[in-house]
């Protein structure tokens, strides 16, 4: 049986792990905004969203994959990177990698329930989000 100190020292290793890689990933989704903010604003997609959504599945699927053999990535370079500056820089290479599972394991109506579901639910917690910002601001 380990002994509690170790266990909380080692939890609070990788909230460090997680919290440099989440600023590193919340400045390079910052920078893709600003280097994008012009297409996007000529073209009215919202391409820098669109690229750092991209680029976070394909990142978080390369971490997920070199991860699972251990002589590529320890447990604490998998945090920094996969959980730290994937998870800074986008939240939707989570969802897509959660939902490439869900089809991989033919888990077929929980992926169109899972990603249907987070489509909407996100779409109304946001309108939500700015009707109650836009009460609050007056």
């Amino acid at each position: 049986m380990r002994p509690c100190k170790l266990v909380v020292y080692n939890a609070s290793v990788s909230f460090v792990w997680v919290a440099i890689g989440g600023a590193a990933g919340s400045c390079l989704r910052y920078w893709v905004s600003l280097t994008l903010g012009p297409i996007t604003a000529a073209h009215g997609f919202p391409w820098a969203t669109f690229t750092a959504n991209a680029l976070g599945s394909l990142g978080l699927g390369l971490v997920f994959v070199l991860a699972e053999d251990r002589s590529w990535f320890g447990a604490d370079l998998r945090l920094l990177l996969g959980t730290g500056v994937m998870g800074g820089f986008t939240t939707y290479s989570a969802f897509n990698l959660e939902s490439i599972g869900l089809m991989q394991n033919d888990a077929w109506g929980r992926a169109a329930l899972y990603m249907g579901g987070t489509v909407v639910v996100c779409l109304v917690a946001g309108a939500l989000g700015v009707i109650i910002g836009r009460a609050i601001r007056g």
